[in-house]
Formats: structure tokens, C-alpha cells, sequence
């Protein structure tokens, strides 16, 4: 990928707005509060802070790249455009009805989550395209016409359309588009053979509703950001980072914002995946805390997990099957509630709860002085020693520790008839087991040992957690690198220019055509690359070739990754081979005798990553200079401790620092136990170990 020689990376997040600046070789960062009512402005606060930092002017900069939580944000929390689903007569509760699966199983009081339209938004026409892609009930023109001209009366400002067996055959589906087009030209509209073109109607419906929800909301937005970039000179190529962990122009953005959702926590493990090719590390546990979530990663041979299908807006304590599946390209990761601004209560149980409400940065935690008064992890962090108060965010926020207290106090404390201490000590025991235990669940999903991985921490508040995490998971080793608070906005700055293109057609082994299958490939590689080619028209480009593969019968698939070669010679005996492998890997053994079917096609067409230059690490050989002392709780002794102060900036390559230490910088903290120590890293990672 070629690289402007100044780059701007922003991701917005639910309490900070992080921004880096990155000009020949040197790294400018800040983190600014989050402006929810006009997100545009603390970009634009965040640009001029690191162009002064640099010396130079926004007209410098050569290529912006965004990624951002507001199209997550409007759907969980309801706030999108008044939207119209037209679907196929006879499926329009579908998304109300979900797949009858219930995620609580013993919850006899279980609420299903309400979809995102309620039944009176949702419209159906005569039509039907069976399962091979043949038209069985042609649509009718003049009825289209009559459900628009109802849309209209109603007053919608999207439409989403979603039909029956279109990613097959789209005639329908664009016929539809094409009456809404001359009748309403100002309602935007979003199709699902565009949107999402596989099979399962439940997660495609969903997904094309999203889209359409969401649509106008980040059009206005990326309109707004652009026309206010442009009149601050900043004239350059604008990009958005994608929920696969790649890049894709501010136009596709706008009409497929679906694919935005996760765009921050997808930088992040670029950003991670990023650190672990340098280090030469295959298994890593990629730890990003924010401001509102945590977000847990797996990343092996330097490669983020990715997967087809995940949940946005879950509603029963983050549970699997309660929220809003999206059917899109994604980085796998565990997310909860868990973040620095989230916030504690006490249960019926008497038993701290934390999140997943969180204060954000409207008013923020009680310490920021803003009119909060409930404890957050920050407070319970500020109490137990771990925060500087006259230091937070470089000092450009002071923290009240009068406030922390207070709310701790009235919230927790005379509940549980507790001092502050105790209650910061509960707090923050429960959101990093609450964080360890969504770990080993995902590890434990994946058939992973978490014993075996090397832990990456960024994002604001993940360096003072992540030494207690690792203690709990049993990892032995931690790197916090450089940047670590505005981890995800470095991490677009690593991410190539990509995107994949996915199909549903249904195939049996025993039916197999290789035909049929290479030009299936083709024409998704055209496709794929046609998108990238919009972004960079000069680079390589890289084709990746997966299908998902399941025995018949069977209700979910695995993906199967092929080579070029083997994707554009296809023959039955390798399809076979390679999946029979991958099945083996994941349960123990193939089953013999049962035909295998095919039923999705993907290819992701990608320009070439940036290559990490490999670091030959450092063992330790002379002490950091330790900047004066503090007293400071650790979590595994329960007690508080006398503790080092040692300022990052100040810790020479190889130099060391044993626990408990607080290693502190403008953006976080990182806290070392007493059970660890820290080494200073060529690269300027600080490598936490356990104590010899």
C-alpha cells in the first residue's frame, strides 16, 4: 500500500475521541472528550492539537483514516432514521421472530429484544424466487407502486429491502429500488443483495434494516466531517476503517455504513496483530480498553480471527443470542461492558454490579467534576492509587478525589457498610474478573489455552487492568506498546486498503462443478478488487479465497481457506482434503460417509500489510529512574503498597522496573504488580514479566 508521507488516523470512541499524526517517523498523539451532539468537532479539536505537536498545518496532512462507534451506537441505542422494510409476503415478522432459540435457557421471565421495526414499518409484496434462484411469483409492478406510494404518505426517510432467496436472483429486489428511485428520490434505499448477498434470511433481514436505519444518520455525519475537514484546508483523501479490519473509501462508507459497525475495535487488533509480527509472536490475547468496553481478541500467526455473522446491541448481560446478528465481514471478539467510564451499583443480591451502563464523557465519572455521581472504574482507579490526579490525559483533565469518594461512598459504601477503599477494591475486583472471565469463554469457544498467549494491552484504561488480568488468566508475559491509549487510531494507520465479497450458492461435493465454481471466484474477485481499486489504484492486490463447508445436515458451517491456484483449478478431491482437515482440527475427527455441502463463497481482495520490522528483545540490564513514590493498592495481596513512579519517556532501551511500579504517559498508565517486573523494549514496548 503506498502511504502519504503524513497521516492521520481518529477514532471515535464513547468517552475519548483518540487522535495520532504520523510524519516521517514520528508519532503525535491526543485524546480529546467525545462530543456526542456534533462528533465532527472533536476531530477537528484533535487535529489542530497534533498539527501544532508536529509543526505543521492541516493542508500538510496527506490521507486521514477514521474509524468510529456511531452507527454501533445508533442501533443500540434506537436513535436511527424513521425506516420501511419491504420484504416477501409472509415473512415480514421474521426479524421479530428471530430463530426461536432461547439464549436464557432456565430465564423463565425472558424478554426477546424488540426488533429494530415494529410491525406496522414492515411492508410485503407478492413475489417468490425459490432456492435455486427461479422466479416462482413474478412481482408485480403496479403493487410495488401502491406499497410506495403508502411509504410515502408514512413519511420515511429509508427504506430497506430484504426478500426472499435475492442473493441468488436480485431482479426483485432492484425493481423495487427502481420504483423507490422515481417516486421517492429523496428516501434513501438499501438492498440486501447488495448489503449482504448471503443465505439465512433472519441474519440478511437484519442486516439490510441496520444498513437502512443507520444510513442517513452516517451520510449527514461523513458529509459533515468531510465539508468541515475541507474548510480547516485538510483537502486530502478521507477513508473509513471497516468492521474486517481493513479500508474502504468515505463514499462506500456512506452506502454500506453497516460495515462500520466495530470499526474502532477492528483497529485495535490491526493495532495488536501489528506488535505481534514484530515480536514474532503466534499467540496472542489482544486486550483493548476503552472508555464504555472492553474488547478480547485472539490473534493467531499475526492474524485477527474473523467471522461472517456478529451481534451488535446485546440486551441480557451481553449474552450470545440477544442481540442483533449483522451479517458482514468481521474481527471475531468478545465485547462487554467494561470500560473506564462504566458504571457500579449494588444488585438485590447486595453484590457490585458494573455496567454495562457507563458514564461516557456526558457527564463522565464522578472524578472529572462534571456533575457525575456515580462511582465508575476510573474512580475506583483514582482512589486505589493507580491515577494521578493532576496528571490524567497529560494533565489536561484534573480528577476530584473528594468526588470519587464520595460517590463510592454513597453508592457502595453505606450500602455494603463499607469504607471507599474497600468499595474501589470490590469495584475493581469485579470488572477484571468480569473482563477475565469473557476471556477464558472465548478462549474456551476457540479451543484455546490462554497460558500459552502473550497478552497486548491498549486503549485507555487497559494498561491499569491488564497486570491484574494476567495474573487471573495465568499469562505470563504482557507487552504495552507505544501509543497504547490511542491504540485503534494506530492501528488504521497499519490497516490495508480491502474488502471482501461474499455469496450464497448452495453445492454439493457430490454435485460438484468446477466451472460453475471458477467463475463464481472470478467474479467475486472482480468485485472485491473493484472496491479496493477505488481506494488505491496503484498498489498490488492481494486475493484471499475462503468457502464455508459443513457435512449435510448439518446447521453451521467452517471456513476453508484455498490458495489462488487452487481456487481458479478447483477439483473435488482438494475441496475434500482441505475441509476434512480443518473439521478434524476443530472436533477430533471427520465423519466418514456423509456428503459435504458448500453454501457460502467469499474473497477478500486486499493490498499488501505494512511489513513489521522483526525486534530482538531486550532482557534487562539497569534500573529505570524512578520519579518519586505512591501509594497504591495491589489487587493480590489486598493491601495497599509502597510503590515507583517511573515516566515512560524516561526509560532507556533495555532499562528495567520491578513491581509494584506505575509506569506512567500523557495518554495511560501502566500499573506492574508486585508479582511482575518491566523491561523497556528497543521498540519502545514495555514488556511485563513475572518476577524471576
Amino acid at each position: 500500500m503506498k502511504t502519504s508521507s503524513i497521516r492521520l488516523g481518529v477514532d471515535i470512541g464513547g468517552t475519548f475521541t483518540d487522535v495520532v499524526l504520523e510524519k516521517g517517523g514520528e508519532s503525535y498523539s491526543t485524546k480529546v472528550l467525545t462530543t456526542y451532539a456534533a462528533p465532527e468537532n472533536a476531530i477537528i479539536d484533535g487535529m489542530h492539537q497534533v498539527c501544532v505537536k508536529a509543526g505543521i498545518t492541516p493542508s500538510d496532512v496527506g490521507q486521514i483514516i477514521h474509524g468510529t462507534t456511531l452507527a454501533t451506537n445508533a442501533l443500540i441505542e434506537r436513535r436511527g432514521a424513521k425506516t420501511a422494510l419491504i420484504t416477501t409476503q409472509g415473512f415480514r415478522d421474521v426479524i421479530e421472530m428471530r430463530t426461536e432459540s432461547r439464549f436464557e435457557q432456565y430465564d423463565l421471565n425472558l424478554n426477546l429484544p424488540e426488533p429494530l421495526l415494529p410491525r406496522q414499518m414492515r411492508y410485503t409484496v407478492s413475489e417468490r424466487v425459490d432456492a435455486r434462484g427461479n422466479v416462482l411469483v413474478p412481482l408485480d409492478r403496479t403493487e410495488v407502486e401502491n406499497v410506495v406510494t403508502r411509504i410515502a404518505e408514512a413519511g420515511y426517510e429509508s427504506v430497506a429491502v430484504g426478500l426472499i432467496h435475492s442473493y441468488l436472483n436480485d431482479a426483485h429486489e432492484r425493481m423495487i429500488r427502481d420504483v423507490l428511485a422515481e417516486r421517492l428520490p429523496d428516501v434513501m434505499v438499501s438492498i440486501s443483495s447488495e448489503v449482504s448477498p448471503q443465505m439465512r434470511e433472519y441474519e440478511r433481514f437484519n442486516t439490510v434494516v441496520g444498513n437502512a436505519y443507520i444510513k442517513p444518520l452516517m451520510k449527514s455525519y461523513l458529509g459533515r466531517l468531510e465539508g468541515r475537514l475541507r474548510a480547516e484546508g485538510a483537502r486530502c483523501n478521507i477513508f473509513l476503517m471497516h468492521s474486517g479490519g481493513g479500508i474502504i473509501s468515505i463514499e462506500s462508507a456512506a452506502d454500506f455504513p453497516v460495515r462500520l459497525v466495530e470499526s474502532g475495535p477492528a483497529g485495535g487488533a490491526v493495532f495488536a496483530a501489528n506488535i505481534a509480527a514484530r515480536y514474532g509472536l503466534d499467540k496472542v490475547l489482544s486486550f483493548d480498553m476503552g472508555g464504555t468496553t472492553a474488547k478480547i481478541c485472539l490473534i493467531k500467526n499475526q492474524t485477527p480471527k474473523t467471522s461472517r455473522v456478529f451481534e451488535v446491541a446485546r440486551t441480557y448481560r451481553f449474552k450470545k443470542g440477544s442481540g442483533m446478528p449483522i451479517s458482514i465481514p468481521v474481527i471475531e471478539m468478545v465485547e462487554i461492558g467494561a470500560g473506564g467510564g462504566s458504571l457500579a451499583h449494588v444488585d438485590s443480591m447486595r453484590q457490585i454490579r458494573v455496567g454495562p451502563e457507563s458514564a461516557g464523557s456526558e457527564p463522565g465519572p464522578a472524578c472529572y467534576g462534571r456533575g457525575g455521581a456515580k462511582p465508575a472504574v476510573t474512580d475506583a482507579d483514582l482512589i486505589l492509587g493507580k491515577l494521578d490526579p493532576d496528571n490524567f490525559a497529560g494533565g489536561s483533565i484534573k480528577l476530584e478525589t473528594d468526588s470519587s469518594e464520595a460517590a463510592l461512598t454513597s453508592v457502595l459504601g453505606d450500602v455494603l457498610e463499607m469504607d471507599a477503599a474497600t468499595a474501589a477494591f470490590g469495584l475493581a475486583e469485579v470488572v477484571d474478573e468480569n473482563m477475565a472471565n469473557a476471556a477464558r469463554v472465548h478462549a474456551v469457544e476457540n479451543g484455546e489455552d490462554l497460558s500459552e498467549y502473550t497478552m497486548i494491552a491498549f486503549g485507555g484504561a487497559a494498561p491499569l487492568h491488564a497486570g491484574r488480568l494476567c495474573e487471573k488468566l495465568g499469562v505470563t508475559r504482557l507487552l504495552v506498546p507505544p501509543g497504547a491509549g490511542v491504540g485503534s487510531a494506530i492501528g488504521f494507520l497499519r490497516a490495508p486498503f480491502s474488502f471482501e465479497a461474499n455469496r450464497s450458492v448452495y453445492m454439493k461435493l457430490s454435485n460438484f462443478d468446477g466451472e460453475k465454481i471458477k467463475l463464481l471466484l472470478s467474479d467475486l474477485k472482480a468485485e472485491a478488487t473493484g472496491f479496493v481499486r477505488t481506494c488505491d489504484a496503484d498498489s498490488e492486490i492481494l486475493s484471499e479465497f475462503k468457502v464455508y463447508m459443513r457435512y449435510t445436515g448439518q446447521g453451521w458451517e467452517i471456513p476453508i481457506v484455498l490458495s489462488e491456484a487452487q481456487a481458479m483449478n478447483p477439483d473435488v478431491e482438494t475441496f475434500e482434503r482441505i475441509f476434512e482437515a480443518g473439521y478434524t482440527k476443530l472436533f477430533g475427527r471427520p465423519v466418514a460417509g456423509m456428503d459435504v455441502e458448500i453454501t457460502v463463497w467469499s474473497v477478500n481482495a486486499t493490498t499488501p500489510l505494512e511489513k513489521a520490522a522483526r525486534v530482538a528483545p531486550e532482557k534487562g540490564n539497569g534500573a529505570a529512574p524512578i520519579k518519586g513514590p505512591r501509594r497504591m493498592f495491589d489487587p493480590a495481596l489486598a493491601d495497599f503498597v509502597d510503590a515507583s513512579v517511573v515516566l515512560r519517556c524516561e526509560m532507556a532501551q533495555g532499562s528495567q522496573a520491578a513491581g509494584p511500579v506505575a509506569i506512567t504517559e500523557d495518554e495511560t498508565t501502566i500499573i506492574v504488580p508486585s508479582s511482575r517486573r518491566a523491561i523497556r523494549q528497543p521498540d519502545g514496548c514495555i514488556d511485563v514479566l513475572v518476577k524471576a
